[in-house]
């Protein structure tokens, strides 16, 4: 009788764990997203002026608005399908990142999030992108 209530026990212990992960918001066990110091100190060649933002919001809303939301706010109607969270844009914490962090993490990708280099292989083009975002504040 004893082993079966330590079965039981472990069983009810292992349901509920799992049960509590489902309900743990995403960004809570978000791994760190390290971007390396060549990239990060990468320097923007691209002035946010009106080309550049006609440009990144053009391939912004063609490959980013799914996930990413209209306004940045990873609220895009594939973002609930996805296993990591897709970060909001508008927050201090994404526009305090470098445009060479931002560079880095479009052009690499990781988990959910693709690469972009050969969907977007002009640098030109994702440096517009990179503009693009910083207006979602």
């Amino acid at each position: 009788m004893k082993k079966m209530k330590t079965k039981f026990s472990v069983l009810f212990a292992g349901i509920f764990a799992i049960a509590l992960m489902a309900f743990i918001p995403k960004s809570t066990y978000q791994d760190p997203w390290p971007v390396p110091d060549t990239y990060k100190n990468k320097v923007n060649p691209l002035k946010g002026n009106a080309e550049s933002l006609v440009t990144g919001k053009t391939l912004y809303n063609q490959h980013c608005k799914s996930c990413h939301g209209t306004k940045g706010k990873g609220d895009g109607p594939k973002a609930s399908q996805l296993d990591t969270e897709c970060g909001d844009f508008t927050k201090a914490s994404f526009q305090s990142q470098t445009d060479g962090s931002l560079y880095y993490k479009t052009e690499k990708g990781r988990k959910d999030m693709p690469s972009y280099k050969t969907k977007i292989p002009a640098a030109n083009d994702m440096w517009a992108v990179v503009n693009y975002m910083r207006t979602l504040k």
